[in-house]
């Protein structure tokens, strides 16, 4: 396990290639614990492929990726998940026809539910384990603001909500990390509100996060530091306020050629 000194997420020279195409190129970075690290860049600058390697999605081509201090190169999302690593996606993806409560009950791993025999020889367990995961995703879903919605359909509450149901989902699996991929996008200011004061209490509370955001309003106020992506590479890591006039990140969001 990592020290209180070391980066909660250490990212050393991860390039991720597409046939000839390279999305990633040679990224290192460290994400602090306790951090909300915001990460920036133009349409098309790596992000979601970062996020993608990180994750266990995409298998890098090169370069490591260690967590907590191990080193979790490739390893498969759930494997992940059970390391402490959860994400949502910019475009929600609930089981639409189960309910709310439901998706959240799926969240955690290795239910006994999940065994060919368990609904044989292992019956009274598996209900005292129901019954504690029902306990506990009310309990999220409460934190999230979506309790009154337990018994909807997934797939019949707004893409604001189910943004919250998405950050409901990994807060059952009790992460370190948490990557948001542009969770105020296409979300009313009244929701946006209260993901970001979710955000900001979960972080009080020592979750560290990862957003992928392009308003920078949101960056501006909530993130600290910024990175920022541009044709593949970093080029911009600091304050907020010092990406708004760095003229490298500038150019790399007109359009320029980055050097």
């Amino acid at each position: 396990m990592a020290s209180m000194a070391d980066p909660l997420l250490r990212i050393r020279n991860i390039s991720k290639d597409f046939g000839e195409f390279r999305a990633v190129n040679d990224v290192s970075i460290d994400i602090r614990t306790g951090a909300i690290t915001g990460l920036i860049g133009p349409n098309g600058a790596g992000k979601t492929t970062l996020f993608n390697v990180l994750t266990g999605m995409l298998k890098p081509t090169s370069g490591t990726v260690h967590l907590d201090g191990q080193d979790v190169t490739g390893f498969a999302p759930d494997a992940l998940f059970g390391l402490g690593l959860g994400r949502t996606f910019q475009i929600p993806r609930p089981f639409a026809r189960m309910s709310v409560l439901e998706n959240v009950m799926l969240a955690p791993m290795a239910q006994l539910g999940e065994r060919l025999w368990g609904p044989f020889l292992e019956a009274a367990k598996m209900r005292d384990q129901e019954a504690t995961i029902r306990k506990r995703a009310m309990e999220v879903l409460e934190f999230v603001t979506l309790a009154p919605l337990a018994d909807q359909a997934a797939g019949q509450i707004s893409g604001g909500q189910m943004k919250l149901l998405e950050l409901a989902r990994i807060l059952m699996g009790d992460p370190k990390l948490i990557l948001l991929d542009e969770p105020a996008a296409g979300v009313n200011p009244t929701l946006t509100k209260t993901l970001i004061e979710k955000i900001e209490e979960l972080n009080r509370d020592g979750k560290t996060f990862v957003i992928i955001e392009h308003d920078m309003d949101f960056v501006m106020q909530h993130c600290d530091p910024v990175i920022a992506l541009a044709e593949g590479r970093k080029v911009f890591e600091g304050t907020a306020e010092d990406a708004q006039s760095n003229t490298v990140l500038l150019d790399a969001y007109l359009g320029a050629q980055v050097e």
